[in-house]
């Protein structure tokens, strides 16, 4: 709650001032019934024109302050509350940047997205309903009660028995009703993330020609919180028949006892009316208040939620000495000594007992198997994960040492997955430094022979690119990412198989510019193309997390069966 208050106090203006408002506009609806019995036992019985002309205008005025209340009410709370959701869903989303790829793991995307959406709508409706009316609730049950004593105080043991029996029933059905809604909230996550699942392997689905498992797979999801919301919304509307019960009943009961009266002789006609019209508002404000209990029981869930985020220390932080962001990358030297690492949540190391050197400058092809850890190892210089023992140092530094961000500037990657974000060609490029020239723009996409091909759109660099880079060809994208890494010119540059989908003519044209492009950079390429080996300073042979051989091309000729095997089967037959 700390960091809601931290948010809310943003708008404390406005939470002083609803109340006011809120003030203003109960004692003008709970005056009107009064009035209102004066106009009819003393103008309309007495048939006295001026006295019912005058309380009418007193009546039409005192609506009209409550309009204006009301309005600015309306107002302040929908600009306090969209702000609140605003400034929130900023902080999420800023937490859920600072944390690490297992942290977002561990959440999901698509629970992170209804949590973004959904949960802080939820939220803001919260802040909305209790500006508007947390406050009016209480206000109208008292002025209604206050008006209702002076009338008649016999008629106050009627509502003695209806409120707390309505009080009862709707805790009730509410604490019944609670479960549900988190319920609700966890299919929902469910259902963003089949949504998700297929919208992003799309063409994965109509190229196997699956769009009936996967519909089916969808309607079952949607079934399933469909039933949940059915079952939330079954006990919630329960309310309104229960709060029907009780208004009726109290008002046959008031007729029944204040038509007596009457007769009697110690009630007037015009005060039974006003006494049935505040027993209406007293209920009415009970009504609210269930619908204010509801909104915060239904909140409470997404709240929980949000809070799981906010909460979350993320797992991958500066330390100490890293935080004081006195160190650079400035040569590029890398060092693994007995390094071991395993993911989240997993059993067995990915990476056992990794020791290597790497000479600034120099050029290490990365080789193995699939699966046998080779991006995990490179994602661990950039400190994308942390290890679990071992030490990596750069330029003779422990990487713990570095500012994250230092680090990460000194470091180019190209992921296996090749992102380009929804925009421009050139505002893609400049993701690799904001403030690069066009010249500077240029000499990267010729380094990442992407130059041809953009000046052959019509719009050149500032052809739009759609989400995700779907409107280029896969062998365009990967050379734009590498640009786009270039535009840093970093001191290690890792490239992880980001050069699969081009041709070989291709990647080695892109080989020879980033030589004469980056002369004293380290770069890491993991690759399975045996020129790429074969041109490189030296190749790191990995077998099920492990370094199994190291050493020049040609020396692993002579020492590696594996690195022979790999050659081998990559020579042309006549």
């Amino acid at each position: 709650m700390k960091k809601y208050w931290e948010i809310l106090r943003r708008y404390k203006t406005s939470f002083l001032l609803s109340p006011l408002l809120v003030f203003i506009l109960v004692l003008s609806e709970t005056a009107q019934p009064m009035l209102m019995a004066r106009i009819v036992d003393e103008g309309v019985m007495r048939q006295d024109i001026p006295f019912i002309t005058r309380f009418g205008i007193y009546m039409v005025l005192i609506s009209l302050v409550g309009l204006v209340a009301s309005i600015a009410n309306t107002y302040v709370s929908s600009r306090a509350s969209i702000g609140f959701g605003t400034d929130l869903r900023s902080t999420l989303f800023r937490r859920i940047q600072e944390f690490s790829f297992s942290d977002i793991d561990e959440f999901s995307t698509a629970s992170l997205i209804t949590r973004l959406t959904n949960d802080i709508t939820r939220i803001q409706m919260v802040v909305q309903v209790a500006l508007r009316m947390l406050l009016r609730s209480p206000l109208m049950l008292i002025m209604a009660l206050f008006f209702v004593a002076r009338i008649n105080k016999d008629l106050l043991w009627i509502l003695a028995v209806s409120v707390p029996a309505l009080a009862v029933s709707l805790y009730i059905i509410l604490r019944k009703g609670f479960p549900f809604f988190v319920k609700v909230q966890e299919k929902l996550d469910q259902l963003n993330a089949v949504i998700q699942e297929n919208l992003v392997n799309i063409r994965v689905v109509k190229s196997f020609v699956r769009e009936d498992f996967e519909t089916r797979k969808f309607v079952r999801s949607s079934e399933e919180l469909r039933d949940k919301v059915i079952r939330a919304s079954n006990i919630v509307v329960t309310m309104f028949p229960v709060l029907q019960l009780v208004m009726n009943g109290s008002i046959l009961a008031v007729l029944w006892f204040g038509g007596r009266k009457i007769m009697a002789g110690h009630l007037q006609v015009g005060e039974l009316i006003s006494v049935v019209t505040y027993l209406s508002q007293i209920l009415f404000s009970l009504m609210m208040l269930s619908m204010i209990i509801m909104t915060f029981a239904r909140a409470s869930a997404s709240s929980e939620r949000i809070r799981e985020v906010l909460d979350k220390e993320p797992s991958l932080t500066d330390t100490p000495e890293g935080a004081k962001d006195l160190y650079r990358v400035d040569r590029g030297e890398v060092v693994f000594d007995r390094v071991n690492f395993r993911y989240r949540g997993g059993e067995t190391d990915v990476l056992h007992d990794i020791s290597f050197h790497v000479r600034p400058a120099e050029t290490v092809a990365v080789v193995g198997a699939t699966g046998s850890a080779k991006s995990s190892l490179v994602q661990l210089i950039p400190r994308l994960y942390d290890i679990r023992s071992g030490e990596i140092l750069i330029d003779g530094r422990n990487i713990l040492d570095y500012h994250l961000e230092t680090l990460r500037e000194g470091v180019g990657v190209v992921l296996q997955k090749n992102v380009l974000f929804t925009g421009t060609i050139r505002e893609n490029l400049l993701w690799g430094n904001p403030d690069a020239t066009q010249e500077e723009i240029e000499q990267a996409a010729r380094a990442a022979d992407a130059h041809d091909f953009i000046v052959a759109f019509p719009e050149g660099y500032d052809t739009e690119l759609e989400r995700g880079g779907v409107n280029v060809s896969g062998g365009q994208r990967q050379r734009l990412c590498i640009a786009r890494a270039l535009l840093r010119r970093p001191k290690i540059l890792i490239l992880d198989d980001s050069t699969s989908a081009v041709d070989s003519n291709t990647e080695q044209k892109i080989r020879a510019s980033l030589k004469d492009l980056l002369t004293d950079t380290t770069v890491f390429i993991i690759t399975q193309r045996i020129h790429t080996m074969q041109t490189s300073d030296r190749a790191m042979i990995l077998d099920d997390g492990a370094i199994v051989a190291m050493g020049t091309p040609a020396g692993l000729l002579q020492t590696s069966e594996v690195y022979r095997e790999i050659y081998n089967s990559q020579q042309i037959v006549p």
